[in-house]
């Protein structure tokens, strides 16, 4: 089968690779439907984290189940399936209280599952997926396919957008700042407006994302970077600044940024990975009363509800990928993210089942 891999700084290449296998009982055969290139992924092709060998990259995918090991119960061959970035048990302590990334069992796409086995990267044309009960969502029927967009973004972007907003507590009649324009803010901004915030404030510099920005419910656009960019916050809060602050990015600026724009008493909700050694200034914190909380997100515990809202047509958070190519071209979807060319790149392997 093909399978993305990245060797070094913007070398990444779709080779053949060995066709995966059921190796545990508790594992399925996903033939992927669709995959794609996350805002994550260019750290390593950036070289920003480091690539030690070949590694198989891609964490978010959608597909069918083709095989299934004798153990696997809740998913059955023939699901429609949406795989979380993480893998998880789902009843370890850790996912029973919603952490499905810190299970005590879990792994990670292209690593190794806790019997040490290669895990396969998402962006290819097959994945054996392990912990596949307490990993995959499967859907009640195979879904139409102007849906297939909106279910991937529920693998990461639109579950890591609502963690932010959750983590910042927003809620009906919320002000709410979102830093990053990138998939994963704009997923916040969805998100926020989900959960009913009264005034969304986007900071965006690029008229096709400020354009989503304000479909997904942004009720202002700021442009500005910085102190200048915080200024405007606080001239159009009336000097006070936001209830809720959504970073998402994960740079030191972007942390900045985040926490000149929340009120005293606010609160921020951290999703960006962070790159580039954010720092939090704890002195402003204890000073202004301002809560910073997040980190990676579970998303395997928000797929239910936002599974729910996708199928019904309340939200469609497919509307951040601008550009499909076929999986062979993976190399020039990162050049077209790196380049900013794309907010969110989809891939289509051609497989036969």
């Amino acid at each position: 089968m093909l399978a993305t891999l990245i060797y070094g700084p913007r070398d990444i290449r779709v080779e053949d690779v060995p066709d995966p296998e059921i190796r545990r009982p508790t594992d399925v055969l996903v033939r992927v439907v669709a995959t794609c290139v996350c805002g994550s992924d260019l750290w390593p092709y950036r070289g920003i984290t480091a690539t030690k060998s070949a590694t198989r990259i891609g964490h978010e995918f959608v597909g069918t189940v083709e095989e299934a090991g004798s153990d696997v119960r809740a998913i059955r061959r023939g699901d429609f399936v949406i795989a979380p970035f993480a893998i998880s048990d789902g009843t370890c302590i850790h996912c029973r209280n919603g952490m499905h990334t810190s299970c005590e069992h879990g792994a990670w796409w292209g690593g190794k599952d806790e019997y040490g086995l290669p895990v396969d990267g998402g962006q290819g044309e097959w994945v054996r997926v392990p912990m596949a009960d307490g990993t995959l969502v499967a859907t009640s029927e195979a879904p139409d396919d102007t849906l297939v967009h909106s279910l991937l973004t529920l693998s990461d972007v639109m579950g890591t957008g609502h963690h932010a907003a959750v983590s910042a507590e927003v809620r009906a009649g919320s002000t709410v700042v979102v830093v990053g324009d990138g998939a994963v803010g704009l997923c916040a901004v969805l998100a926020a407006a989900r959960l009913g915030a009264e005034r969304i404030v986007a900071m965006s510099r690029h008229a096709d994302r400020q354009a989503i920005a304000r479909e997904f419910g942004a009720t202002d656009i700021v442009a500005e970077r910085g102190n200048d960019g915080i200024a405007v916050v606080h001239d159009l809060l009336s000097g006070i600044g936001a209830d809720a602050v959504l970073e998402c990015v994960g740079t030191k600026a972007s942390m900045e940024q985040a926490l000149g724009t929340a009120r005293p008493g606010g609160k921020v909700g951290f999703v960006g990975v962070p790159n580039g050694g954010p720092e939090l200034p704890l002195q402003k914190m204890f000073d202004d009363n301002i809560s910073v909380g997040g980190g990676v997100a579970p998303v395997r515990a928000y797929l239910g509800e936002l599974l729910a809202d996708v199928l019904a047509g309340t939200i469609r958070p497919g509307r951040v990928f601008d550009l499909e190519l076929p999986l062979e071209r993976a190399a020039d979807a990162y050049r077209a993210m790196d380049e900013r060319r794309s907010i969110k790149t989809l891939l289509r392997p051609e497989v036969v089942a």
